[in-house]
């Protein structure tokens, strides 16, 4: 039987990318699945390709920015299918990554951004915490990033809103682990997304680099994301609430200083490496 046979999702920002493939793993998985995305023909594209694989789902625009967007979204999926057990709170701009630092950011940029990256999470919880609770139980999943572990130049509201995403993932673990809402996050490192491929299509000895940066020597894939959230839904992590999960191929864990001499070496060996930035 499929591991999630019976049970309704909504994944925003799920017309592509890590939502996307989120979105078609689950219902692979039995789940009957509402795309949210403001890119609403991209997100019934999807929705269609889940259709003609004999699943279940649909598409709505939402911004996820707007409490109203965001309750109507809860609403629809219950509407339409009677409960609702699984939200994954995907959506972001990529772009909010690059806003800048402290002198450089305008202050209309930070509520703009930070209200895509992290009150959304909290919207999201807020109107599908009471239909999770009607039946027993539910799943929600955050989308972190290694930067809510690390840090960069440049990225002050990217940086701190993925920090502050694990910290509202573990409250929220605690809030609502009574009522049988397990919550968890997910922390991807750099994942070859549709948007990634053309980046890097001009660059293939910059992306080369860029995946001899990870103990693994490769970056990761939206399926990565997409296997790692179907299993936290899942029974098989039914004691599972309040972690921040690396799906990052080790890149978080590496002692930087060996990082260092060992990028030194690549560039010395590969010394016509286009640099990505």
């Amino acid at each position: 039987m499929a591991r999630l046979s019976g049970k309704v999702a909504i994944v925003t920002g799920g017309a592509q990318g890590l939502g996307g493939a989120t979105a078609r793993r689950l219902a692979e998985e039995g789940a009957r699945v509402l795309i949210a995305d403001i890119d609403i023909e991209t997100a019934e594209a999807n929705a269609g390709q889940i259709l003609e694989a004999g699943n279940e789902a649909a598409a709505l625009q939402v911004d996820v920015s707007k409490n109203a967007d965001i309750e109507a979204m809860v609403a629809a999926a219950v509407g339409r299918w009677g409960r609702l057990d699984i939200l994954f709170n995907n959506a972001f701009d990529v772009m909010t990554a690059f806003s800048g630092g402290a002198v450089e950011l305008a202050e209309e940029a930070w509520d703009k951004d930070m209200a895509v990256l992290l009150k959304a999470v909290f919207l999201g919880a807020k109107h599908a915490v009471p239909e999770m609770r009607k039946t027993g139980g539910g799943s929600i999943v955050n989308v972190s990033s290694v930067h809510g572990v690390l840090a960069a130049p440049g990225l002050l509201v990217y940086e701190t809103a993925k920090h502050a995403v694990i910290g509202a993932t573990r409250q929220m673990a605690v809030e609502f682990g009574p009522d049988g809402i397990r919550v968890n996050a997910v922390l991807p490192g750099h994942m070859l997304t549709e948007r990634l491929r053309e980046m890097w299509k001009d660059n293939p000895s910059g992306f080369e680099l860029f995946k001899n940066q990870y103990p693994l020597r490769d970056v990761g894939r939206a399926e990565d994301i997409a296997n790692a959230v179907l299993f936290l839904c899942s029974d098989e992590a039914s004691f599972i609430t309040g972690h921040p999960l690396a799906v990052d191929g080790g890149l978080t864990i590496q002692l930087q200083e060996n990082f260092a001499v060992r990028t030194a070496h690549y560039l010395r060996a590969n010394p016509d490496t286009k640099l990505p930035y």
